[in-house]
């Protein structure tokens, strides 16, 4: 049986769910919180930074949420192909994977920093430049969408990046109703069942968000 350790509010363990729950793939979870330091214990040895999410089967320890995504596309297939077989297809999945995590994820990632540094007196110079980055990266996105529209409920490694990247970015920063491709796309994710599963167990959780989490979604 496989185990993942992560935390159902964890963006990042997000985007390993929706790869399990999108191809029914059997596994434990195990939660990463204050009544199970064992669980903390694997993932403190797990990788350098002691990062969560971390997949466990057998004597193979996997971290890092996109390689784990690619174990269970190699080792565990469904009928959700998490990863086109040809190369040159499979190169620009994985480079998608990349812009989500990297462009969206990260500038996201550094608002709700500054809020838990600073609870009620965010730096806005720090905010500002984090806005910025999302601004660059949403019009990107959408430029994207529209010369390339993503169809039909098919979820691959960008759609498990898509997924919570943009429904935490767009709670910190939301999407321009200008850009209305990349916003019915966003919206369009949270409608898959793999997605929905993923929101809503993270429900009871929302009240931790830094920010304040919106009351939508």
């Amino acid at each position: 049986m496989i185990a993942l350790y992560g935390h159902p509010f964890s963006s990042y363990t997000w985007k390993a769910l929706i790869a399990f729950y999108a191809n029914a793939t059997p596994f434990e979870f195990r939660m990463i919180d204050q009544d199970h330091p064992e669980h903390g214990a694997v993932v403190a040895a797990a990788s350098p930074l002691g990062q969560f999410p971390v997949l466990a089967e057998g004597e193979r320890t996997v971290f890092e949420a996109s390689c784990i995504i690619e174990y269970l596309a190699l080792h565990h297939p469904g009928p959700a192909q998490l990863l086109p077989a040809d190369p040159g297809a499979a190169l620009e999945v994985r480079m998608l994977d990349r812009v989500f995590d990297l462009a969206v994820m990260t500038p996201m990632q550094e608002i709700v920093g500054e809020h838990i540094r600073s609870p009620g007196m965010p730096d806005p110079a720090i905010e500002g430049r984090a806005r910025d980055k999302l601004d660059r990266s949403y019009r990107w996105l959408n430029q994207w969408l529209v010369k390339a529209p993503r169809t039909g409920d098919a979820v691959t490694l960008i759609e498990c990046a898509a997924a919570p990247s943009l429904f935490y970015a767009d709670w910190v920063y939301p999407i321009p109703m200008q850009l209305d491709a990349l916003r019915q796309w966003r919206a369009h994710l949270l409608s898959l069942p793999a997605v929905a599963r993923c929101v809503d167990e993270a429900r009871p959780y929302r009240h931790f968000f830094p920010p304040g989490a919106p009351d939508r979604d």
